[in-house]
């Protein structure tokens, strides 16, 4: 027994050593961490990005995790903060993560990204017929107005700017204040009840829900579409290759913009992202964003 005991101790001993001696390499494990803003519902966003992070973890022989973040803020903070390594933001958020990091690169926007568009929408209960141009923005004064979260870009900074254009301003609103839902979803579901008479939203989740969610759309009418504008895309942290291997950002940035609509397990990707394909963008096709953002005070 007492050459036994002896033995066991040793081995627990030689065992922890060399856990202990793992433990490192463990807490170094290159990871690929993505995330994305929170503009719609959060089970729709999971899907998305657990697929798409399944397809890049394949093609890209690492390990990829989508890491869901809160907010606007916390996509753009932790991205600043070297938390995330590439993060699919909107057009204003995407311009104030890249002004604060300043080696990041964009990769890439969907074919539907160069040409975005939001709409404002009513309760049917308003006895408002749809607008006809921007200047009959003015018909939505003293109404109860719910923008999506405070940083998004087709669901409060392109919005407010035309109302601007159109002479409409916060103070114009019901209790001289607007609402913000925290996402496109929840704009569409908060004006469809009721609780607002009136919002502005992505037309992509206004399309998609026309098509598949009746019964959120169906107190709910079209009032005025925006004209289009840049808006989404993919940012990637400069260190990508230093992390990882020499080409890394150029294999990442080639896997997204191949994705294939003709390809069966590409095609579900595209589709989570209502997209036919990635294409390539640059910080020009933002300088509008940034513009705007400077004069409506999201970017100082």
């Amino acid at each position: 027994m007492k050459y036994f005991n002896y033995f066991k101790k040793s081995f627990l001993l030689f065992f922890s050593l060399i856990f202990i001696q793992t433990l490192p390499s463990l807490a170094n494990e290159k990871i690929l961490k993505i995330g994305a803003i929170p503009d719609q519902d959060q089970e729709l966003l999971d899907r998305r990005f657990n697929l798409l992070s399944s397809k890049l973890s394949k093609e890209l022989n690492v390990k990829v995790k989508y890491i869901p973040v809160f907010n606007y803020v916390a996509a753009v903070t932790g991205f600043r903060n070297k938390d995330l390594d590439i993060v699919w933001f909107g057009g204003l958020s995407g311009v104030q993560a890249r002004l604060q990091t300043s080696d990041s690169i964009i990769l890439a926007q969907r074919d539907i990204d160069k040409n975005f568009k939001s709409v404002f929408i009513i309760n049917k209960k308003l006895k408002i017929k749809p607008a006809k141009n921007i200047q009959d923005l003015k018909y939505l004064k003293d109404l109860r107005f719910t923008f999506g979260s405070e940083n998004s870009t087709s669901g409060r900074l392109m919005p407010q700017y035309y109302l601007s254009i159109a002479d409409v301003y916060i103070k114009d609103f019901k209790s001289r204040r607007v609402g913000f839902s925290g996402s496109h979803d929840s704009t569409l579901a908060l004006v469809n009840s009721g609780s607002f008479e009136a919002g502005a939203l992505n037309k992509q989740v206004w399309d998609r829900n026309l098509k598949t969610n009746k019964k959120r759309t169906k107190n709910v009418k079209l009032f005025w579409t925006t004209p289009s504008y840049s808006d989404y895309h993919w940012l990637a942290q400069g260190y990508l290759d230093k992390k990882f291997r020499k080409g890394f950002t150029n294999e990442l940035q080639s896997i997204i913009l191949n994705l294939d609509i003709k390809n069966e397990n590409d095609k579900k990707i595209l589709e989570m992202f209502g997209a036919n394909k990635f294409i390539r963008s640059n910080v020009s096709a933002y300088n509008k964003i940034e513009k705007i953002g400077r004069k409506l005070k999201k970017i100082r």
